[in-house]
């Protein structure tokens, strides 16, 4: 006999969630947790990075309040509108704000709706029973969720280790709270971006040296490419094509050689992407198949070893909460009942937190177009500057571009500007339920506001399909003349 329904190893979001809704369906779920396995209660890099984005938000809008009209006024006469960052306190208020995000899954919190929470490591072994060791105590469930999460990579550059370097996770364990005058970021994968933004509008003076020819390069090279150009404008030096060969600590400075240029800075941050979580839990034991991208699944997110699952960033990929609560949701239908349920990414948005955000659901132009022919996929486009809530809060960089067949099936969706995290879920809904472009063409939004960017844009799908249906236009056109004749 096993003890329990579902045993979720790892605090990372995906562990999370598993052990949670395993409650509400009434089985019987142990949370495994553990620092060193992602833990939840663990200093949180990608949700420290999310808050201190706002930090650097703020600053830009007081920077920017002039344009408005808006002054600082001290007295009888107006003075400049230099921003003050006091680095303790905003680093205070971002820990604050993920300190009172996990009060939510507290362990006494966890322990109230019935879940077993054991702090630990463990591994899995097959005897004298198959189970999931911890602290010498074996665990024995039906099935085992593996949602540990994923640590940085870090390259093999010569000097790297001896020089000392940061990552996007322990960024904020630093005991010295002075805001850093510089910082290089080697890679560009999104926390970085994000991260180099706000140091930068925090006063850093911040370098992002990618080997590829721009960053971000798993989206939409338009959209990566305008996400650059705002970062430059801002100050960043991005420097592209540049691989980093070398690191030295000299004159108590850290400098790097990416390429044919030498760069100096204070800290050197690392953010080229994330490997698994797992060197710990014996998966060769138990017939688990990984490498250094991940954890090897097939659609009902089973591993090799039938009674093993795996969600979250453990399967590699970026590192989006609410990707790894989707991938938890279908692992545990399947762990609990058949395994039936597939997971099916095609309708699942994401966002980058830069500012212009940037978003995305489903293909890219070049995915789409390779699939379905240059012929038979229209590229609808329009820019934030034509819209009226964009222009009111001086908010105009951006646009929004829709990939869509000649029978209005949405392919794809890429948002940069304004609240685009917040556009996207329209796109993702029409795409999950089939519902096609016309229905977003004819959706009234409010005026003024930032949605009507996704009708207008949805509304040249129509423009479009006349412009290239000479048929249609020499109908209309006869059509109109005789309208007009027998008017007379």
């Amino acid at each position: 006999m096993v003890d329990y329904d579902v045993v979720a190893i790892g605090g990372s979001p995906a562990g999370l969630y598993t052990a949670v809704a395993a409650t509400y369906l009434k089985a019987r779920v142990a949370l495994v947790a553990s620092p060193l396995l992602g833990s939840t209660w663990s200093e949180s890099g990608s949700k420290c990075s999310k808050a201190f984005t706002q930090v650097g938000r703020v600053a830009h809008q007081i920077r920017e309040a002039p344009s408005f009209g808006v002054f600082w006024d001290s007295g009888p006469e107006s003075v400049g509108m230099g921003v003050g960052v006091r680095f303790a306190e905003a680093l205070k208020w971002a820990k604050g704000v993920v300190s009172a995000l996990d009060e939510q899954h507290s362990p006494a919190v966890l322990a109230s709706l019935g879940v077993d929470v054991i702090f630990g490591e463990g591994e899995f072994c097959r005897k004298p029973h198959f189970a999931f060791v911890v602290n010498g105590q074996p665990l024995r469930s039906r099935t085992y969720a593996i949602a540990t999460g994923s640590r940085s990579v870090i390259p093999d550059i010569d000097g790297l280790q001896s020089t000392g370097y940061l990552t996007p996770d322990t960024i904020w364990q630093q005991t010295n709270t002075n805001l850093p005058k510089s910082l290089i970021f080697i890679g560009g994968d999104p926390v970085g971006i994000e991260l180099a933004q706000t140091f930068a509008r925090l006063g850093s003076r911040v370098t992002v040296v990618v080997n590829s020819p721009h960053i971000l390069t798993k989206e939409d090279p338009e959209a990566a490419r305008l996400i650059q150009a705002q970062l430059e404008a801002e100050g960043v030096r991005v420097l592209t094509g540049h691989p980093v060969t070398q690191v030295k600590w000299i004159d108590d400075q850290k400098w790097i050689q990416a390429g044919d240029r030498a760069i100096e800075a204070d800290e050197i941050v690392v953010t080229v992407g994330q490997q698994p979580n797992v060197d710990s839990l014996n998966l060769e034991g138990v017939g688990v198949k990984f490498d250094r991208h991940g954890i090897r699944v097939n659609q009902m997110l089973q591993t090799t070893n039938h009674r093993i699952y795996a969600c979250g960033d453990v399967l590699g990929g970026y590192r989006f909460a609410h990707v790894a609560n989707y991938e938890a949701r279908i692992a545990l239908k399947n762990m609990l009942f058949f395994p039936f349920f597939k997971v099916d990414y095609r309708h699942i948005p994401w966002a980058i937190f830069s500012d212009p955000e940037l978003a995305r659901v489903g293909l890219t132009e070049e995915q789409a177009k390779r699939r379905y022919g240059d012929d038979d996929v229209f590229v609808l486009r329009r820019f934030f500057k034509a819209v009226d809530k964009a222009q009111m809060r001086g908010e105009t960089t951006g646009f929004c571009k829709i990939l869509v067949l000649k029978s209005g099936e949405i392919l794809g969706v890429h948002l940069v500007g304004p609240q685009a995290s917040e556009l996207i879920h329209v796109f993702s809904l029409a795409m999950q339920e089939r519902i096609k472009i016309k229905a977003i063409a004819n959706l009234s939004s409010i005026f003024p506001s930032l949605s009507e960017i996704n009708s207008q844009t949805a509304a040249d799908w129509g423009n479009l399909r006349l412009d290239r249906n000479s048929s249609m236009q020499d109908f209309l056109e006869n059509f109109f003349n005789f309208r007009r004749s027998w008017s007379r």
